[in-house]
């Protein structure tokens, strides 16, 4: 019997280089972010400002994580409780709990086997009861954003992008992240930068930030800190919430020197991804669905559809494939999956959304990490369509 396939649930190491301000830190003890004078700037406020740099925005606040990141935004652009948010049903709990976190009521959007936004539905759903949208480019998938920004600019509703999934995407040569007025990223273990946890928010608007930099729990005058030079800060002392969702400086320390893989890891992800891609897609009974033709994409994971199968074909499937070294879910089929909408009882009323339902019952899920060799993709191919092939002969 061959060799099982590397396995894809290892994160991305933790370059050398940051060991030695790690271990400066631990032997100061000194990982609070507001602990650095003013004028010598620590390492959450020299990774805000590196990150920033890198995405080409004015500002960048770094956080606990991306879900903070999501919550803050929408709190930081003025939604209230009872307004409505639309966020797409395929994404992560993450997402609708931010909104109702913020008070917020979301309403879901259809997605179709591509794993994009259904623009009928979105464009049926942009009523002006809605206040704010997030898109989740789930699983670094990218909508149609040409149509998503048109329509939000002309119902005068305020973007913002869950770009979770999607740190190094580009549409239109833009980077995903930048096209909203506010831009969340993940640095959670199994994302394209692993900070084990964190998030960042990126914004060009004054106000957003000033109100995200306070809120994020920057209490006294520790706004200071943030050498943004901006006089909102003074209007907004101890007149809104403290969250406390900051960043540590130990996490920052971990993700800073990452930032210079992230072009790299791009690269090699979106060589992994899309060589899988061409093997699965021989199969007559597998879809990988192709990217936008403006969407440059940046993934770390493949899904892909089942095509003709029952669901008792499809739980045969991941049991087979799992015994192989493929460790494929499927996300309608995965007990209490949090991307699968009808798990999301917190939201109150969940709806009836078929496109989705359908799509999340044969979409398989399977990480697939820039770190990979092409010997140890071609394991997993082979592991996936044999699989297949038991049930599908």
């Amino acid at each position: 019997m061959p060799p099982l396939p590397a396995s894809t649930y290892d994160a991305e190491p933790i370059p050398a280089s940051a060991r030695a301000e790690i271990d400066a830190l631990l032997g100061s003890g000194d990982l609070f972010r507001y602990t650095a004078p003013a004028d010598q700037p620590g390492p959450v406020a020299r990774l805000e400002a590196e990150f920033a740099a890198r995405m080409g925005v004015k500002y960048a606040l770094a956080l606990n994580s991306c879900s903070s990141a999501i919550f803050l935004a929408l709190k930081a652009i003025g939604v209230k409780p009872g307004d409505q948010v639309l966020i797409p049903a395929f994404t992560f709990a993450a997402v609708p709990s931010a909104v109702v976190h913020a008070g917020a009521q979301p309403i879901l959007v259809e997605v179709g086997d591509n794993y994009r936004i259904d623009m009928t539905d979105f464009e049926a759903k942009l009523t002006p009861s809605v206040t704010a949208v997030v898109i989740s480019h789930m699983r670094g998938h990218t909508s149609d954003m040409d149509a998503i920004t048109r329509l939000c600019t002309e119902r005068g509703v305020t973007l913002i992008e869950d770009a979770a999934h999607s740190l190094g995407t580009l549409w239109h040569d833009r980077k995903i992240g930048t096209i909203g007025k506010v831009g969340c990223f993940s640095f959670q273990s199994y994302k394209m930068v692993n900070g084990g946890e964190g998030g960042m928010l990126i914004t060009d608007d004054d106000e957003v930030i000033a109100r995200a930099v306070i809120m994020s729990g920057a209490y006294e005058h520790n706004w200071q800190k943030h050498r943004l030079n901006l006089n909102l800060f003074a209007k907004y002392q101890n007149t809104l919430p403290l969250y406390n969702l900051r960043m540590n400086n130990l996490s920052a320390a971990i993700i800073r020197p990452q930032i210079a893989e992230i072009d790299r890891r791009t690269r090699d992800g979106r060589l992994n991804h899309d060589h899988v891609a061409a093997r699965l897609n021989t199969s007559p009974h597998l879809s990988v669905p192709p990217p936008l033709p403006a969407e440059s994409r940046a993934p770390d994971s493949i899904q892909f559809n089942l095509i003709g199968f029952s669901e008792s074909e499809a739980r045969r499937l991941t049991k087979i494939a799992q015994t192989k070294g493929a460790a494929i879910s499927i996300f309608g089929l995965s007990e209490d999956n949090a991307r699968a909408f009808w798990n999301w009882h917190f939201i109150g009323n969940i709806p009836d959304l078929p496109k989705t339902r359908n799509m999340l019952m044969r979409a398989c899920d399977l990480r697939l990490p820039a770190r990979l060799g092409r010997s140890e993709l071609d394991q997993i191919a082979d592991a996936i369509l044999s699989s297949v092939a038991e049930i599908k002969p």
